[in-house]
């Protein structure tokens, strides 16, 4: 009944009204429901709906007609529908547009851009340097960016072409056809063997299993290795040949693609007969994901739905957004500050040369006059042309080739962390992930880090520990690691023997437990990802995504009760008279974070109808209207203060007429196109209601190996540890306990909604702020540690709900509120607790302290799919290679196999990265300064007439060639302070903290001993040409060192002296020699020398000048001339080394004081063992 006309999937349409039909039991082409509010009648009884793309009551949806049959007459309008082919493309660039659009993305970083305008300049207008100088460095960084890009697009265009050339096989008029990926279309009905990928987003119609059931890996999409069961559509799971499949008739609408993996919305209409179609609902347990692999079953039969970059994995490409680091941030506004020096120099040297040439006639000399059409030209165009070229003499001051330093210098470097051993986890077989390298620096600049709990500080290992039943404590101690003691008791009753009563809620407590959950049993000896066996005398295995299920039923063994299989609909279980019970399995009301519990409908052998629900004891306790709560209560918080995880059971008995009325909720909400979660949360919260409660069960999550050791090193290292869980308050407070965030004397404060009962949020903040700003007066307290002894520590907790009270803005309408307040208490506290955390308020607290009046560095680390929020918002993500998939790790910048790894990732790695850019930035201004200073300084003595200190040639490779290597060697592989001292003494780490390196007062430090530097290179070089003489044939000869004197030679003198005294200060700074460096250096200085051999040695028959020829032969041939390079090298490094002695000497950093202690060392050894010699020699 869809309008005709309606062009369905026009997502990104403006507002159009479109007619539709009176209302009937079908919905139109975009999915109204008839229980939609209408939009304005018209005369003729039908309604108009206002569809615009983006509202949030407006549900966009498509038609898919499975096998691309009609639908039968009269039943809906059939609109050729137009979607995208299966490819999957995730490159970025095509054989055509690569230049262009290579180009456009390159010249959009402002360095670049720069010296583009430059090189455009230099081609326009007369400028003393020729367009090579700038041209040929630019042109070398684009080419070497750009052959960089275009090989990781090759290789994403490689993968791509793999993937959509694989042979998929279609159902074509009833028989099997195999083509090629790409061509796959939506409405395609395709099969599926076992181990093979899905190729395409599919609606599961039916299986090789007589259950109509699947089982799928999603590793390659979230990495769960675990098995998840995905059902057939009711209706048409038998149809098990390809015949049967091909005459199926029916339309599936659903929602357009969206990128949750997790959630799916749509409904199934089957046409029989010519009959009014069967409407099915549709949800994620019957879509089978792109990516995903088919295990354990023969074979399946799926339409496409979703096809090509439509798929759900496909829309999950889209990168995240771009996370800059404080380096670069520092680099970015140093550069600002040398452009701006850039620009005084080129204005004083041209307000100067105007100055100068106000006498008559001083601006042309007799050997370079003007003529008449020079002089009539405007003298505002004169000085605008000068100021152009004095820029362009000076431009070299901004060093373009730092930034493909950088990017090399990140790219290669973050390969040490992928090829560290250590970190390298041999249960997991896999080491450490590095997702992007843009912010291996950051690692050493962190000041909080904001860590998940479960599965991060803990195993995410469950074993079952105790449960409580009707005020009973039974404790299975024949339950070890997973396995089963023979000689061990089952139970440790607790309390009296149960009565009549009491035994029949024991049962049913066990029972329970063996029925309420999502647990598969596979029967073979095989079988792939995680699983336990149920019973270790059978040829059976439990699979599950969630680890509580597995130790649960797992646990109740011990008390008799074995879960064996799902089997016709109907849980099979074994009972402790080894009786099987069968019960029908009626209903699953999913687990969902929100509710924090599942439930289950089943229906004995007796026909008696159950509901059994498990969750937070927070979410089953308000729901209880019997049952023994007090005493359950309090062995729960007795469990969660142990840091045991807590699940509370309850039931209740449904009459048939109760649970007609329910199918019928769950049916109209299940159907529901439009907010069909929404509808589905508040028939559960209908449902599960005056429950009877049976009892609790303690599952164990032990803590991660040196979890405590980690947390007690980043504390040292002055970093501040908080932890954001979704867990209960006494839970997690106990694991901080013994992860040693929170010590014996830390005193907890509280801001918890069972505080807030009692007080008002404005009083509980203004108390604790009190509390913790008197201490932090009468100490002197360090910023971001509290681990001294003579002081009080101070630990908080804060739970959800207060967090969303003080996130929350005042009544009164004022932009104040208490995060201000909230964030002084914290800044006082040695750790921090919040728990009961949704995803999203995880987020908000780094948010928080991110754009705090500090704006500290934040490093997230979580291993699940709730921590994917916060991961993404920090500065560094790191994901951890966990239990709960790899959603974290894949959203992350960096992926850890074990929470300890972190401990070096910071310390170690950080610290290195962090040394080893700062030194590069700085450097880099550094050897630039020095570079173009002479230049400005020799505009004085030339009449500021534009003439060039230095030849092209040495112009265009001083960056690209002469002092580029070693710098870049030192930022890979420079090693200040050994491995083993950095991880054995964490505070260095605070040497470097809030970008210590590259701060303004070290900035400017290495910025004046440039120019230092740049002053003895060219006054030393002058003084030494001071007095001159004109040679009988015309040559200038120095009258006191009788070497030949030109303009070239001096210039050359002055490059000499530069390039050997920048190379030589990048060597007395390096602490960590290997032959690479000592090649590299040396190497470099000889690579010069043999350059400007061969330049000035030969005369090019592609030049048409040759004024170098035999200058800098000539130079090394005179005495004078070799002792004047030595004289003022050592004069230029003399500042450098003095500034280092006295500094290591007076005022000696942590560092310093740790390198002067292991230089000590390493004198002695040789002493010691040379003495132990010498004695044994002597001794007979």
């Amino acid at each position: 009944m869809g309008g005709a006309g309606v062009e369905v999937g026009s997502r990104d349409r403006p507002c159009k009204w479109v007619q539709l039909p009176p209302s009937g039991p079908h919905t139109d082409q975009h999915g109204s429901q008839p229980w939609e509010d209408p939009g304005p009648a018209h005369t003729d009884g039908s309604v108009s709906h206002p569809q615009c793309a983006g509202e949030e009551d407006w549900v966009d949806s498509r038609t898919v007609y499975v096998g691309h049959r009609e639908p039968p007459p009269g039943a809906e309008a059939y609109i050729p529908q137009r979607y995208p082919d299966n490819r999957i493309v995730s490159s970025k660039y095509t054989f055509w547009n690569f230049v262009p659009k290579n180009l456009f993305e390159q010249f959009r970083r402002v360095a670049n851009f720069y010296f583009l305008i430059i090189f455009l300049v230099q081609l326009i207008i007369d400028t003393p340097t020729s367009p090579v100088t700038s041209g040929l460095p630019l042109f070398f960084v684009i080419t070497v960016t750009a052959i960089k890009q275009g090989y990781e697009d090759w290789l994403r265009h490689k993968a791509d072409n793999a993937m959509n050339q694989c042979p998929v096989h279609f159902v074509q008029h009833g028989r099997l056809v195999r083509k090629q990926s790409r061509k796959l279309r939506v409405g395609d009905i395709v099969l599926v063997k076992e181990d093979e990928t899905f190729p395409c987003d599919l609606i599961f119609l039916s299986s090789s299993r007589a259950d109509g059931t699947c089982h799928v890996t999603t590793a390659s999409l979230d990495g769960e290795s675990s098995h998840k069961t995905h059902y057939a559509v009711q209706d048409t799971k038998g149809f098990h040949s390809e015949e049967d499949i091909d005459s199926l008739h029916a339309t599936i609408e659903c929602e357009q693609p969206q990128p949750d993996l997790y959630k799916f919305v749509g409904r199934i209409n089957v046409y029989n007969d010519q009959n009014d179609p069967v409407v099915r609902p549709l949800g994620s347990e019957n879509l089978l994901l792109r990516g995903a692999t088919l295990k354990n079953t023969e074979k399946i039969f799926g339409v496409a739905i979703y096809t090509g970059m439509e798929t759900k994995m496909a829309l999950n490409y889209q990168s995240k957004s771009q996370k800059r680091s404080a380096v670069e941030k520092s680099m970015n506004t140093f550069l600002i500050v040398y452009l701006c020096i850039l620009i005084s120099k080129a204005l004083v040297n041209t307000v100067l040369k105007y100055v100068w040439q106000s006498t008559p006639f001083q601006d042309e000399p007799w050997y370079s006059r003007k003529t008449e059409a020079e002089r009539q030209r405007s003298l505002f165009l004169r000085a605008f042309t000068d100021f152009l070229a004095f820029m362009v003499l000076f431009n070299y001051i901004i060093p373009v080739s730092m930034y493909v330093t950088v990017e090399m210098q990140k790219f290669l470097g973050s390969y040490f962390i992928t090829w560290d051993n250590e970190m390298f986890d041999e249960e997991l077989g896999e080491g450490p992930l590095v997702n992007t390298s843009d912010l291996n620096e950051e690692l050493g600049q962190v000041e909080y880090v904001f860590t998940d709990k479960t599965g991060t500080l803990t195993e995410n290992n469950m074993e079952f520990r105790e449960c409580c039943v009707e005020g009973r404590v039974c404790a299975p101690h024949a339950v070890c690691n997973g396995q089963a003691l023979p000689d061990a008791s089952a139970t440790d009753m607790i309390d009296a023997s149960p009565g009549a009563s009491g035994r029949e809620r024991e049962e049913l407590f066990f029972r329970a437990l063996c029925l309420c959950h999502t647990i598969q049993v596979k029967d073979d000896e095989e079988v792939d990802g995680p699983q336990k066996s149920p019973d270790s005398g059978k040829r059976s295995a439990y699979i599950s995504s969630s680890p509580d299920e597995v130790a649960l039923v797992e646990g109740i063994q011990r008390f008799g009760f074995t879960y064996l299989r799902l089997k016709d609909n109907y849980m099979e279980l074994l009972n402790r008279d080894n009786d099987v019970e069968r019960f029908e399995l009626l209903e699953i009301l999913s687990f969902d974070s929100v509710r924090r519990r599942m439930s289950v409908i089943v229906k004995s052998a007796a026909g008696e109808i159950y509901l059994f629900c498990k969750g937070a004891d927070s979410s089953i306790f308000p729901r209880v209207i019997e049952g023994k709560v007090d005493q359950i209560r309090s062995r729960v918080e007795r469990n969660a203060v142990e840091g045991l995880r807590t699940l509370c059971v309850a039931y209740k008995r449904l009459v048939p007429e109760e649970y007609e009325g329910i199918c019928k909720l769950l049916q109209a909400a299940r159907v529901a196109l439009q907010d069909r979660d929404k509808k589905l949360a508040e028939v559960y919260e209908q449902i599960e209601t005056d429950l009877v409660l049976l009892g609790a069960t303690a599952v164990e999550d032990r803590l991660q190996e040196k979890a405590a050791d980690t947390i007690e090193a980043l504390q040292k290292a002055g970093i501040k540890v908080w932890v954001l869980t979704g867990d209960k308050m006494e839970t997690a407070a106990a694991t901080c306990y013994a992860c040693k965030l929170f010590r014996r004397n830390t005193q907890l404060l509280e801001v918890t909604t069972k505080r807030l009962e009692e007080h008002s949020l404005h009083d509980v903040l203004f108390e604790l702020s009190k509390t913790v700003l008197r201490c932090s007066a009468s100490l002197t307290r360090d910023n971001f540690s509290g681990l001294s002894a003579d002081m009080q520590d101070y630990g908080l907790i804060i739970d959800g709900a207060a967090l969303s009270l003080i996130m929350k803005p005042r009544e009164d309408g004022s932009s104040s509120n208490y995060r201000e307040l909230f964030l002084d208490i914290c800044r006082n506290c040695s750790a921090v607790l919040c728990c009961r955390m949704a995803p999203l308020q995880k987020a908000q607290i780094v948010k928080l302290i991110k754009f705090s009046k500090e704006h500290p560095i934040t490093l997230a680390i979580g291993d699940g799919a709730n921590d994917v929020s916060m991961i993404l918002e920090a500065h560094v993500g790191i994901g951890v290679i966990g239990k709960e998939g790899r959603q974290a790790a894949r959203n992350s910048d960096y992926a850890i196999p074990k929470f300890k790894h972190l401990k070096k990732m910071l310390l170690v790695h950080g610290h290195f990265y962090y040394i080893r850019i700062s030194e590069l930035v700085q450097y880099f201004f550094y050897k630039n300064v020095c570079f173009i200073f002479p230049q400005f300084l020799y505009q004085f003595f030339c009449g500021f007439s534009q003439q060039t200190l230095y030849d092209t040639a040495y112009l265009t490779l001083y960056n690209i060639s002469f002092t580029s290597l070693p710098i870049l060697l030192y930022s890979l592989m420079e090693q200040h302070v050994a491995m083993d001292t950095l991880k054995r003494d964490p505070a260095l780490y605070r040497d470097i903290a809030k970008n210590a390196l590259l701060r303004w007062r070290a900035f400017i430090y290495w910025t004046l001993l440039g120019l230092f530097d740049a002053l003895v290179f060219f006054f030393g070089a002058y003084f030494m040409f001071e007095n001159t003489t004109v040679t009988s044939n015309g040559q200038i000869m120095t009258s006191n060192t009788h070497v030949v004197f030109g303009n070239w030679t001096f210039g050359t003198l002055v490059f000499t002296v530069m390039v050997f005294t920048v190379t030589l200060k990048l060597a007395l700074d390096t602490h960590y020699w290997t032959w690479i460096n000592h090649f590299v250096i040396w190497g470099s200085l000889l690579f010069y020398v043999v350059f400007s051999l061969l330049w000035g040695g030969v005369v090019w028959p592609f030049l048409s000048y040759q004024r170098m020829y035999y200058v800098f032969i000539q130079l090394l041939s005179s005495g004078p001339a070799w002792l004047a390079i030595v004289l003022l090298v050592t004069v230029s490094l003399l500042p450098d080394v003095l500034k280092k002695v006295l500094c290591r000497q007076l005022w000696p950093s942590a560092i310093e004081r740790v390198q002067t202690r292991n230089q000590c060392l390493s004198v002695e050894q040789p002493t010691v063992f040379m003495l132990s010699q010498t004695s044994s020699s002597l001794t007979f």
